[in-house]
């Protein structure tokens, strides 16, 4: 059973696509230590998208930020130093025949809510990425 006390893992990583592969292995290791095995496929699906984007679509370093809070709310986000805005998520309609930008489709189909967020930290401007799974 998953632990009764908040926590949070933040994973600083290059802008390298290899650092996608990390990120998505972190994950399963940080939920299966913390007894939450049943959202590991999804969850990876996720922060793959996330991470992926943040990667793919900017030049500076990225991160993976996973936090749980009690009673079950999962938190992944990936923060990336380009403070624009994430391209608004096609629907699966007019995404069967595209080969990129599925990802945010993805990340609102398979997740309970989601959004984005700029930041402003030590002169340093960027975005956040999320989406939450909630207890099933």
């Amino acid at each position: 059973m998953p632990e009764n006390e908040p926590w949070e893992y933040s994973l600083y990583i290059p802008n390298d696509v290899r650092a996608v592969t990390v990120c998505r292995r972190t994950l399963r290791l940080i939920l299966t230590m913390h007894g939450l095995i049943g959202r590991v496929d999804v969850a990876e699906l996720l922060a793959t998208e996330l991470v992926s984007n943040a990667v793919r679509h900017t030049k500076g370093p990225a991160a993976l930020r996973v936090r749980w809070a009690p009673p079950g709310t999962l938190r992944i986000g990936a923060w990336d130093a380009d403070p624009e805005p994430p391209e608004a998520p096609v629907t699966f309609d007019s995404a069967t025949e595209l080969e990129e930008g599925r990802g945010l489709a993805l990340v609102r189909a398979c997740s309970d809510l989601w959004g984005w967020q700029p930041l402003s930290r030590f002169g340093n401007r960027g975005k956040y990425v999320w989406c939450e799974l909630e207890a099933a």
